[in-house]
């Protein structure tokens, strides 16, 4: 039979089998990339030995820098982590769930050497500690009772005394609602990460304790997410007894006592945010300072603040 010159001709196996080696492979982070003609397996050149050709080992290095980018920017992320606060429906600190936190991040965030890795010793039972938290703004004196919730308040005495919060900003603010601060991974000044922050925390959590009083103005409480035991290093203080409604519905937020001076400065930094939720230059707290263990007084103000009812719920949706 002639030949045809101008026939298409098939391909031979061996070249469809090169074709078909293009095909879909996964790449880190369980993602799919369809790697381009002339990749592993594609279109031969240079070695007559069957070697990879120059073309194919430049794109099988981009795709490795690529993917090493997008590990570093955050862009690939192997489990962990978590939404930031903002977009949960209560004061939640991501970071809590992430108890097994690689300690090189946790590093790399700024965080004192001298912290603890692991959730603290509570404190004596009965004791009272004062912590000043000094901002722009003013001074807050928070007084911390060890009987409300042993565990939390051994845990924020320990962060505090150790520096953590130093630094840390104020990064979430919701007006007739709460203040949040804490997160020492994402939300340091000389570390802030505005894309994560409220997502960060120490490296580990701690053990969910019962709420044994109520919210109301002045009410210090360490924020989580919905999972058991996710408390990390994030707290919050409540700005009005409308915001009883919306927190002792969730009853989850372990109360570690009340802000008894400067609840005027947790306003300025309310009006400092102009109704911003995630403000875009945050107070920060400049140095937080533990005071020594007191023995309890049955004169104390009581820890919850106010006793006044709410009147309604909160406006904003608690986030």
């Amino acid at each position: 039979m002639s030949s045809d010159p101008n026939r298409p001709r098939p391909r031979s196996s061996k070249k469809r089998r090169a074709v078909q080696s293009g095909a879909t492979r996964p790449t880190g982070g369980g993602q799919s990339r369809r790697l381009a003609q002339g990749g592993a397996g594609g279109v031969r050149g240079g070695s007559a030995s069957g070697g990879l050709s120059t073309a194919t080992l430049a794109v099988i290095a981009i795709v490795v820098f690529a993917i090493g980018v997008a590990l570093a920017g955050g862009a690939i992320k192997f489990g962990g982590g978590g939404a930031a606060a903002a977009a949960s429906v209560s004061p939640a600190d991501s970071a809590g769930a992430g108890a097994s936190a690689v300690a090189s991040v946790v590093a790399g965030a700024g965080i004192p050497a001298s912290c603890p890795k692991a959730q603290p010793a509570a404190p004596k039972a009965g004791s009272t500690n004062v912590v000043t938290i000094d901002t722009p703004k003013g001074t807050i004196e928070i007084t911390l009772k060890s009987d409300l919730s042993p565990i939390a308040v051994g845990n924020f005495l320990a962060l505090a005394s150790c520096g953590y919060y130093d630094n840390v900003v104020f990064h979430r603010v919701v007006p007739d609602f709460v203040i949040q601060g804490g997160d020492g991974q994402y939300g340091r000044t000389t570390t802030f990460d505005a894309s994560r922050v409220g997502s960060g925390g120490p490296g580990y959590a701690i053990q969910d304790e019962p709420v044994t009083t109520q919210y109301s103005r002045g009410t210090v409480a360490m924020a989580r997410t919905a999972a058991p035991n996710s408390v990390g290093s994030q707290f919050f203080i409540v700005l009005s007894d409308n915001a009883r409604t919306a927190l002792a519905n969730a009853n989850t937020y372990q109360i570690i006592g009340s802000v008894t001076k400067g609840m005027e400065v947790a306003d300025a930094i309310t009006v400092a945010a102009g109704g911003v939720e995630i403000p875009p230059q945050p107070i920060p707290m400049t140095k937080v300072t533990v005071g020594p263990a007191v023995a309890a007084s049955p004169d104390a103000p009581s820890p919850g603040g106010s006793s006044s009812h709410a009147t309604s719920p909160p406006s904003p949706s608690p986030s």
